[in-house]
């Protein structure tokens, strides 16, 4: 049985997901070996089947565990005891924020996506429907409140903000003139001004 933990204490699949996530990012997941990656890890690749059955579940993780964080941060938003419109403005940040904070992992999937098996993207579809669903219900919380205006469909306004969100990784630089906080601000607050009555 593989080790948890190797000699610097970090956790193997920690290492792996690491060392796979770097990859995949500077050579792209099609031009990076099962091979590479154990040898960036240290690890062999009977440690990396033990955890993870395949590059592909490598991959599968890599957004998973992100999208993971948001959904967890989206449900205590939406659940908390607020107006709906600081409700849907403090999700709308965040999900830049976190993204931004993983921008090589959100980069590598959407650039890699189509790579997934057939079951793990439907299954990653359905995770990303969830929610969309969810933070979408938000908006349609507050149209059906009369705070947000009802002319543009609830569909069309969550697409248009996941559809900036999803080019962050073309244009965003960490040494650039905005932080992540202050586009996520301007991003929110983009997404509000539409939804004004």
């Amino acid at each position: 049985m593989a080790r948890m933990r190797d000699g610097d204490g970090k956790p193997v699949p920690q290492r792996l997901l690491a060392a796979a996530t770097r990859l995949f990012a500077e050579r792209g997941y099609d031009r990076t070996s099962v091979q590479e990656i154990v040898e960036a890890a240290g690890v062999t690749k009977g440690a990396l089947y033990h955890y993870f059955g395949s590059k592909d579940d490598l991959l599968h993780e890599i957004y998973g565990r992100v999208l993971r964080l948001q959904q967890e941060r989206l449900d205590a938003f939406a659940d908390a005891d607020a107006p709906v419109e600081q409700r849907l403005r403090d999700a709308a940040a965040d999900v830049v924020v976190t993204t931004i904070d993983n921008l090589d992992d959100a980069t590598i999937f959407f650039r890699s996506m189509h790579h997934l098996s057939p079951e793990k993207h439907k299954q990653v579809r359905a995770e990303r429907r969830r929610y969309h669903e969810r933070f979408r219900a938000l908006v349609e919380e507050g149209q059906r409140a009369g705070v947000f205006s009802s002319d543009t469909p609830a569909d069309l306004v969550v697409d248009y903000h996941f559809g900036s969100i999803h080019h962050l990784g073309t244009w965003y630089r960490p040494d650039g003139p905005l932080s992540p906080q202050q586009v996520a601000d301007h991003l929110a607050d983009l997404l509000l001004r539409a939804l004004r009555p």
